[in-house]
Protein backbone atom coordinates (compact mmCIF):
# COMPACT_ATOMS: atom_id res chain seq x y z
CA UNK A 1 0.00 0.00 0.00
CA UNK A 2 1.32 3.32 -0.79
CA UNK A 3 0.31 7.10 -2.33
CA UNK A 4 0.35 5.91 -5.48
CA UNK A 5 -2.96 3.55 -4.66
CA UNK A 6 -4.54 6.85 -3.42
CA UNK A 7 -3.54 8.63 -6.61
CA UNK A 8 -4.18 6.49 -9.36
CA UNK A 9 -6.94 6.46 -11.75
CA UNK A 10 -6.66 2.69 -12.10
CA UNK A 11 -4.44 0.89 -9.73
CA UNK A 12 -5.31 -2.88 -9.94
CA UNK A 13 -5.06 -5.59 -6.21
CA UNK A 14 -5.19 -8.93 -5.51
CA UNK A 15 -5.86 -10.76 -2.78
CA UNK A 16 -6.01 -15.15 -1.76
CA UNK A 17 -8.44 -16.98 0.33
CA UNK A 18 -7.72 -20.93 0.75
CA UNK A 19 -10.74 -23.10 2.54
CA UNK A 20 -10.71 -24.84 5.22
CA UNK A 21 -9.78 -27.92 3.68
CA UNK A 22 -6.05 -26.48 2.23
CA UNK A 23 -3.00 -28.80 3.75
CA UNK A 24 -1.75 -25.13 5.77
CA UNK A 25 -5.36 -24.19 6.90
CA UNK A 26 -5.85 -27.70 8.24
CA UNK A 27 -2.78 -27.39 10.67
CA UNK A 28 -3.66 -23.99 11.62
CA UNK A 29 -7.36 -25.45 12.64
CA UNK A 30 -5.37 -28.80 14.59
CA UNK A 31 -2.96 -25.93 16.15
CA UNK A 32 -5.95 -23.46 17.33
CA UNK A 33 -7.96 -26.86 18.36
CA UNK A 34 -5.31 -28.10 20.94
CA UNK A 35 -4.95 -24.30 22.17
CA UNK A 36 -8.83 -24.18 22.64
CA UNK A 37 -8.51 -27.23 24.21
CA UNK A 38 -5.79 -26.29 26.68
CA UNK A 39 -7.33 -23.13 27.62
CA UNK A 40 -10.80 -24.61 28.42
CA UNK A 41 -9.16 -26.50 31.06
CA UNK A 42 -6.75 -24.05 32.45
CA UNK A 43 -7.19 -20.36 31.13
CA UNK A 44 -3.56 -19.63 31.32
CA UNK A 45 -2.22 -22.69 29.58
CA UNK A 46 0.76 -21.54 27.85
CA UNK A 47 0.54 -23.07 24.42
CA UNK A 48 3.32 -23.22 21.24
CA UNK A 49 1.57 -25.71 19.01
CA UNK A 50 2.67 -26.58 15.51
CA UNK A 51 0.78 -28.93 13.34
CA UNK A 52 2.59 -30.53 10.12
CA UNK A 53 0.76 -32.70 7.74
CA UNK A 54 1.51 -35.15 4.58
CA UNK A 55 -0.37 -38.12 2.97
CA UNK A 56 -1.56 -40.56 6.01
CA UNK A 57 -0.19 -38.61 8.91
CA UNK A 58 -0.33 -35.35 11.33
CA UNK A 59 2.30 -34.71 13.80
CA UNK A 60 2.09 -32.40 16.29
CA UNK A 61 4.93 -30.33 17.93
CA UNK A 62 5.67 -27.40 20.47
CA UNK A 63 6.02 -26.25 23.38
CA UNK A 64 3.11 -26.50 25.91
CA UNK A 65 2.53 -25.53 29.77
CA UNK A 66 -0.78 -26.35 31.09
CA UNK A 67 -2.84 -28.12 33.60
CA UNK A 68 -5.10 -29.47 31.14
CA UNK A 69 -5.64 -33.12 30.49
CA UNK A 70 -5.31 -33.78 26.64
CA UNK A 71 -6.10 -36.22 24.66
CA UNK A 72 -4.70 -35.48 21.46
CA UNK A 73 -5.06 -38.39 19.10
CA UNK A 74 -8.97 -37.47 19.36
CA UNK A 75 -8.23 -33.89 18.77
CA UNK A 76 -6.35 -33.99 15.67
CA UNK A 77 -9.22 -36.82 14.50
CA UNK A 78 -12.26 -34.59 14.90
CA UNK A 79 -10.84 -31.66 12.98
CA UNK A 80 -9.82 -33.66 10.18
CA UNK A 81 -13.11 -35.47 9.90
CA UNK A 82 -15.28 -32.14 10.62
CA UNK A 83 -13.32 -30.32 7.72
CA UNK A 84 -15.07 -33.32 5.09
CA UNK A 85 -11.64 -35.76 5.07
CA UNK A 86 -13.04 -39.04 6.29
CA UNK A 87 -12.00 -41.13 3.17
CA UNK A 88 -9.35 -42.29 1.77
CA UNK A 89 -11.45 -41.28 -1.81
CA UNK A 90 -11.06 -37.76 -1.06
CA UNK A 91 -7.07 -38.15 0.20
CA UNK A 92 -7.11 -37.77 3.11
CA UNK A 93 -8.82 -39.92 6.26
CA UNK A 94 -9.36 -38.41 9.65
CA UNK A 95 -10.34 -42.27 10.68
CA UNK A 96 -7.09 -43.89 9.74
CA UNK A 97 -4.53 -41.62 9.43
CA UNK A 98 -1.29 -41.51 12.17
CA UNK A 99 -0.98 -38.97 14.71
CA UNK A 100 2.22 -38.36 16.26
CA UNK A 101 3.01 -36.15 18.71
CA UNK A 102 6.13 -34.29 19.71
CA UNK A 103 5.51 -32.00 22.64
CA UNK A 104 7.49 -30.64 25.67
CA UNK A 105 6.76 -27.61 28.16
CA UNK A 106 7.75 -24.12 27.05
CA UNK A 107 11.76 -22.63 27.87
CA UNK A 108 12.18 -21.36 31.04
CA UNK A 109 13.97 -18.13 29.43
CA UNK A 110 10.86 -17.51 27.84
CA UNK A 111 8.72 -18.17 30.33
CA UNK A 112 10.32 -16.33 32.77
CA UNK A 113 9.21 -12.87 31.26
CA UNK A 114 5.36 -13.85 31.42
CA UNK A 115 5.32 -16.04 34.47
CA UNK A 116 4.56 -13.33 37.16
CA UNK A 117 1.01 -13.25 35.89
CA UNK A 118 0.49 -16.83 36.47
CA UNK A 119 1.75 -16.38 40.01
CA UNK A 120 -0.27 -13.63 41.11
CA UNK A 121 -3.28 -13.18 38.91
CA UNK A 122 -6.79 -13.97 41.25
CA UNK A 123 -9.36 -12.82 38.17
CA UNK A 124 -9.03 -9.31 38.50
CA UNK A 125 -5.39 -7.66 37.65
CA UNK A 126 -3.85 -5.10 39.41
CA UNK A 127 -2.57 -2.27 38.01
CA UNK A 128 1.25 -4.03 39.34
CA UNK A 129 0.04 -7.78 37.80
CA UNK A 130 -0.55 -6.18 34.83
CA UNK A 131 2.76 -4.08 34.58
CA UNK A 132 4.43 -7.38 35.47
CA UNK A 133 3.55 -9.36 32.55
CA UNK A 134 5.79 -8.55 29.39
CA UNK A 135 5.83 -9.57 26.53
CA UNK A 136 5.72 -13.21 25.40
CA UNK A 137 8.34 -12.32 22.53
CA UNK A 138 9.79 -9.46 20.49
CA UNK A 139 8.74 -8.27 16.90
CA UNK A 140 6.65 -5.73 15.63
CA UNK A 141 2.66 -6.63 15.01
CA UNK A 142 0.37 -4.28 12.15
CA UNK A 143 -3.35 -3.39 12.65
CA UNK A 144 -5.38 -2.03 9.27
CA UNK A 145 -8.81 -1.26 8.45
CA UNK A 146 -10.55 0.78 5.44
CA UNK A 147 -14.07 2.11 5.22
CA UNK A 148 -14.59 0.43 1.54
CA UNK A 149 -16.77 -3.15 3.16
CA UNK A 150 -19.07 -3.48 5.82
CA UNK A 151 -16.66 -4.93 7.71
CA UNK A 152 -13.58 -2.28 7.47
CA UNK A 153 -12.12 -4.67 5.31
CA UNK A 154 -10.44 -4.52 2.16
CA UNK A 155 -12.60 -5.68 -0.63
CA UNK A 156 -10.48 -8.05 -2.51
CA UNK A 157 -9.78 -10.07 0.86
CA UNK A 158 -13.48 -9.54 1.83
CA UNK A 159 -14.60 -11.09 -1.18
CA UNK A 160 -11.75 -14.03 -1.33
CA UNK A 161 -12.91 -15.04 2.30
CA UNK A 162 -16.92 -15.10 1.22
CA UNK A 163 -16.17 -17.19 -1.57
CA UNK A 164 -13.69 -19.64 -0.32
CA UNK A 165 -16.38 -19.87 2.73
CA UNK A 166 -19.17 -20.28 -0.13
CA UNK A 167 -17.61 -23.21 -1.33
CA UNK A 168 -17.43 -25.09 1.56
CA UNK A 169 -20.84 -24.11 2.53
CA UNK A 170 -21.94 -25.85 -1.07
CA UNK A 171 -20.04 -29.08 -0.80
CA UNK A 172 -21.05 -29.74 3.01
CA UNK A 173 -25.20 -28.26 2.14
CA UNK A 174 -25.14 -31.07 -1.01
CA UNK A 175 -25.89 -28.50 -3.83
CA UNK A 176 -22.23 -29.55 -5.24
CA UNK A 177 -21.45 -33.04 -3.40
CA UNK A 178 -18.82 -33.42 -5.79
CA UNK A 179 -16.72 -30.89 -4.64
CA UNK A 180 -13.42 -32.04 -2.08
CA UNK A 181 -12.52 -29.83 1.21
CA UNK A 182 -9.13 -28.26 -0.91
CA UNK A 183 -9.86 -24.80 -3.03
CA UNK A 184 -8.49 -21.35 -3.51
CA UNK A 185 -10.39 -18.35 -4.57
CA UNK A 186 -8.55 -15.07 -5.72
CA UNK A 187 -10.14 -11.73 -6.48
CA UNK A 188 -9.01 -8.36 -8.36
CA UNK A 189 -10.12 -5.59 -7.44
CA UNK A 190 -9.88 -2.12 -9.64
CA UNK A 191 -9.80 1.26 -7.66
CA UNK A 192 -9.48 4.26 -8.62
CA UNK A 193 -8.23 7.06 -6.33
CA UNK A 194 -8.28 4.81 -3.48
CA UNK A 195 -11.87 3.78 -4.30
CA UNK A 196 -12.74 0.06 -5.07
CA UNK A 197 -14.42 0.86 -8.68
CA UNK A 198 -15.01 -2.87 -9.97
CA UNK A 199 -14.21 -6.66 -9.92
CA UNK A 200 -12.05 -6.90 -12.80
CA UNK A 201 -10.67 -10.63 -12.32
CA UNK A 202 -12.24 -14.12 -10.13
CA UNK A 203 -9.84 -16.90 -9.92
CA UNK A 204 -11.37 -20.36 -8.18
CA UNK A 205 -9.49 -23.53 -7.97
CA UNK A 206 -11.03 -26.78 -6.07
CA UNK A 207 -10.76 -30.14 -5.64
CA UNK A 208 -13.38 -32.18 -6.92
CA UNK A 209 -14.32 -35.46 -7.64
CA UNK A 210 -12.88 -37.61 -10.58
CA UNK A 211 -16.39 -38.75 -12.03
CA UNK A 212 -17.28 -34.99 -12.81
CA UNK A 213 -16.55 -33.60 -16.17
CA UNK A 214 -14.64 -29.73 -16.49
CA UNK A 215 -18.00 -28.25 -17.97
CA UNK A 216 -20.15 -29.19 -14.93
CA UNK A 217 -17.48 -28.19 -12.49
CA UNK A 218 -16.98 -24.05 -14.34
CA UNK A 219 -20.88 -23.78 -15.11
CA UNK A 220 -21.91 -24.54 -11.39
CA UNK A 221 -18.57 -22.82 -9.40
CA UNK A 222 -19.80 -19.20 -11.75
CA UNK A 223 -23.73 -19.85 -10.80
CA UNK A 224 -23.38 -21.60 -7.40
CA UNK A 225 -20.62 -19.68 -5.58
CA UNK A 226 -19.35 -16.86 -7.90
CA UNK A 227 -21.97 -14.77 -8.99
CA UNK A 228 -23.98 -15.39 -5.36
CA UNK A 229 -21.06 -13.66 -3.57
CA UNK A 230 -20.50 -10.78 -5.53
CA UNK A 231 -21.98 -7.36 -5.10
CA UNK A 232 -23.92 -6.37 -8.24
CA UNK A 233 -22.66 -2.96 -8.56
CA UNK A 234 -19.08 -4.32 -8.96
CA UNK A 235 -19.55 -6.47 -11.33
CA UNK A 236 -19.89 -5.24 -15.61
CA UNK A 237 -19.92 -7.38 -18.92
CA UNK A 238 -15.94 -6.85 -18.73
CA UNK A 239 -15.44 -9.14 -15.53
CA UNK A 240 -12.74 -12.43 -15.80
CA UNK A 241 -13.67 -15.64 -14.42
CA UNK A 242 -11.26 -18.52 -14.38
CA UNK A 243 -12.13 -21.99 -12.97
CA UNK A 244 -9.67 -24.21 -12.31
CA UNK A 245 -7.17 -22.78 -14.59
CA UNK A 246 -5.12 -26.02 -15.20
CA UNK A 247 -8.15 -28.24 -15.69
CA UNK A 248 -8.75 -31.05 -13.70
CA UNK A 249 -7.74 -30.79 -10.25
CA UNK A 250 -8.35 -34.26 -8.81
CA UNK A 251 -5.27 -35.17 -6.18
CA UNK A 252 -5.58 -32.31 -3.48
CA UNK A 253 -5.50 -31.99 0.14
CA UNK A 254 -2.12 -33.59 1.70
CA UNK A 255 -1.85 -35.73 -1.18
CA UNK A 256 -0.85 -32.47 -3.17
CA UNK A 257 0.91 -30.57 -1.05
CA UNK A 258 2.26 -31.00 2.30
CA UNK A 259 0.84 -28.86 4.89
CA UNK A 260 2.33 -26.46 7.90
CA UNK A 261 1.06 -24.03 10.82
CA UNK A 262 1.49 -20.79 9.69
CA UNK A 263 2.38 -20.81 6.37
CA UNK A 264 -1.00 -18.23 5.21
CA UNK A 265 -0.37 -15.28 7.05
CA UNK A 266 -1.39 -13.07 4.36
CA UNK A 267 -4.89 -15.12 4.01
CA UNK A 268 -5.23 -14.56 7.47
CA UNK A 269 -4.83 -10.49 7.99
CA UNK A 270 -5.44 -8.18 4.78
CA UNK A 271 -4.82 -10.10 1.81
CA UNK A 272 -1.49 -7.76 1.50
CA UNK A 273 -3.25 -4.73 1.62
CA UNK A 274 -1.47 -3.86 4.82
CA UNK A 275 1.38 -4.77 6.02
CA UNK A 276 2.13 -8.06 8.27
CA UNK A 277 4.99 -8.55 11.51
CA UNK A 278 5.81 -12.22 9.87
CA UNK A 279 4.79 -14.07 13.26
CA UNK A 280 1.87 -16.18 12.29
CA UNK A 281 -1.00 -16.45 14.80
CA UNK A 282 -2.71 -20.15 15.31
CA UNK A 283 -1.37 -22.44 17.74
CA UNK A 284 -0.24 -19.35 20.34
CA UNK A 285 -1.56 -18.17 23.36
CA UNK A 286 -2.38 -14.89 23.93
CA UNK A 287 0.72 -14.08 25.87
CA UNK A 288 2.33 -14.28 22.66
CA UNK A 289 2.36 -10.52 21.02
CA UNK A 290 2.13 -12.14 17.23
CA UNK A 291 -1.15 -12.90 18.12
CA UNK A 292 -2.71 -10.48 20.78
CA UNK A 293 -0.93 -7.45 19.65
CA UNK A 294 -2.13 -8.09 15.86
CA UNK A 295 -5.30 -8.49 16.76
CA UNK A 296 -4.90 -5.15 19.36
CA UNK A 297 -3.92 -3.30 16.48
CA UNK A 298 -6.98 -4.48 14.10
CA UNK A 299 -9.57 -3.72 16.99
CA UNK A 300 -7.62 0.01 17.37
CA UNK A 301 -7.81 0.31 13.60
CA UNK A 302 -11.23 -0.62 13.46
CA UNK A 303 -12.16 2.01 15.60
CA UNK A 304 -10.17 4.75 14.30
CA UNK A 305 -11.94 4.30 11.01
CA UNK A 306 -15.48 3.65 12.87
CA UNK A 307 -15.00 6.98 14.42
CA UNK A 308 -14.73 8.38 11.30
CA UNK A 309 -11.17 9.28 12.08
CA UNK A 310 -9.53 8.21 9.00
CA UNK A 311 -10.78 6.45 5.98
CA UNK A 312 -7.76 4.29 5.47
CA UNK A 313 -4.94 3.58 8.03
CA UNK A 314 -2.46 0.98 9.27
CA UNK A 315 -1.27 0.68 12.83
CA UNK A 316 1.96 -1.19 13.77
CA UNK A 317 3.03 -1.64 17.05
CA UNK A 318 6.23 -3.17 18.39
CA UNK A 319 7.29 -4.97 21.77
CA UNK A 320 10.47 -6.47 23.50
CA UNK A 321 10.48 -9.83 25.11
CA UNK A 322 9.46 -9.38 28.82
CA UNK A 323 8.59 -5.77 28.89
CA UNK A 324 5.04 -4.72 29.05
CA UNK A 325 4.93 -0.85 27.25
CA UNK A 326 5.06 -1.07 23.23
CA UNK A 327 8.31 0.36 22.59
CA UNK A 328 7.18 2.23 19.47
CA UNK A 329 3.27 3.22 17.71
CA UNK A 330 3.13 4.19 14.13
CA UNK A 331 0.24 5.26 12.34
CA UNK A 332 0.07 5.57 8.64
CA UNK A 333 -3.15 6.71 7.10
CA UNK A 334 -2.64 7.36 3.61
CA UNK A 335 -3.81 10.76 3.28
CA UNK A 336 -7.56 10.28 4.74
CA UNK A 337 -7.05 11.74 8.11
CA UNK A 338 -9.21 14.03 9.81
CA UNK A 339 -6.17 14.98 11.79
CA UNK A 340 -2.54 14.01 11.91
CA UNK A 341 -0.75 11.01 12.25
CA UNK A 342 0.66 11.95 15.00
CA UNK A 343 -2.15 13.73 17.02
CA UNK A 344 -3.83 9.74 16.11
CA UNK A 345 -1.39 8.07 17.60
CA UNK A 346 -1.82 10.17 20.59
CA UNK A 347 -5.49 8.98 20.84
CA UNK A 348 -4.56 5.98 20.69
CA UNK A 349 -1.82 6.09 23.63
CA UNK A 350 -4.36 7.50 25.59
CA UNK A 351 -7.62 4.90 24.93
CA UNK A 352 -6.37 1.97 24.30
CA UNK A 353 -3.69 0.20 27.28
CA UNK A 354 -1.37 -2.01 24.48
CA UNK A 355 0.18 -3.56 27.37
CA UNK A 356 0.14 -7.18 26.89
CA UNK A 357 -1.77 -8.14 30.14
CA UNK A 358 -4.26 -4.85 29.47
CA UNK A 359 -4.71 -6.54 25.69
CA UNK A 360 -5.86 -9.96 27.21
CA UNK A 361 -7.87 -8.23 29.31
CA UNK A 362 -9.83 -5.91 27.64
CA UNK A 363 -10.10 -8.26 24.47
CA UNK A 364 -11.11 -11.40 27.11
CA UNK A 365 -8.29 -13.75 25.26
CA UNK A 366 -8.00 -16.18 27.57
CA UNK A 367 -11.07 -17.72 26.20
CA UNK A 368 -11.37 -20.67 24.03
CA UNK A 369 -12.31 -18.62 20.90
CA UNK A 370 -9.60 -19.29 18.58
CA UNK A 371 -10.31 -22.47 16.36
CA UNK A 372 -13.01 -20.58 14.62
CA UNK A 373 -10.67 -18.14 13.06
CA UNK A 374 -7.88 -20.70 11.77
CA UNK A 375 -9.84 -20.94 8.61
CA UNK A 376 -11.47 -17.99 6.53
CA UNK A 377 -9.88 -15.16 8.46
CA UNK A 378 -8.81 -13.58 11.38
CA UNK A 379 -10.56 -10.10 10.74
CA UNK A 380 -13.57 -8.88 9.04
CA UNK A 381 -15.48 -12.01 10.16
CA UNK A 382 -19.28 -11.03 9.91
CA UNK A 383 -19.90 -15.10 10.25
CA UNK A 384 -18.40 -15.29 14.17
CA UNK A 385 -18.19 -12.73 17.02
CA UNK A 386 -14.88 -11.90 17.58
CA UNK A 387 -13.76 -9.28 20.37
CA UNK A 388 -11.23 -7.32 18.45
CA UNK A 389 -13.79 -6.51 15.86
CA UNK A 390 -15.69 -4.75 18.29
CA UNK A 391 -16.22 -1.01 17.55
CA UNK A 392 -16.73 -0.13 21.17
CA UNK A 393 -14.09 2.40 21.17
CA UNK A 394 -15.33 4.58 18.72
CA UNK A 395 -17.90 6.70 20.54
CA UNK A 396 -14.91 7.78 22.82
CA UNK A 397 -12.58 8.45 19.65
CA UNK A 398 -15.62 10.86 18.45
CA UNK A 399 -15.18 13.01 21.56
CA UNK A 400 -11.78 12.98 21.42
CA UNK A 401 -11.94 14.28 17.95
CA UNK A 402 -14.07 16.92 18.99
CA UNK A 403 -12.45 18.06 22.09
CA UNK A 404 -9.04 18.31 19.63
CA UNK A 405 -11.43 20.29 17.00
CA UNK A 406 -12.73 22.65 19.71
CA UNK A 407 -8.97 23.25 20.93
Amino acid sequence: MNISFMNSPRYLFTSESVTEGHPDKLCDQVSDAVLDACLSQDPFSRVACETATKTGFIMLLGEITTHANLNFDDLVRKVVLDIGYDSSEKGFDGTTCAVQVAISKQSPDIAQGVDMELDTSTGQLSEQEIDDLGAGDQGMMFGYACNETPTYMPLPIYLAHKLTRRLAEVRKNGTLPWLRPDGKAQVTVEYAFGKPSRVHTVLVSTQHAPEIRYEEIRDAIISHVIYPVLPPEFVDKDLKIYVNSTGRIEIGGTMGAAGVTGRKIIVDTYGGMGRHGGGAFSGKDPTKVDRSAAYAARWVAKNIVAAGIAERIEIQVAYAIGMPDPLSINVETFGTGTITDDEISQLITQNFDLRPAAIIRDLGLREPIYQQTAAYGHFGRDDISLPWEQTNRAEILKAALLQIAAD
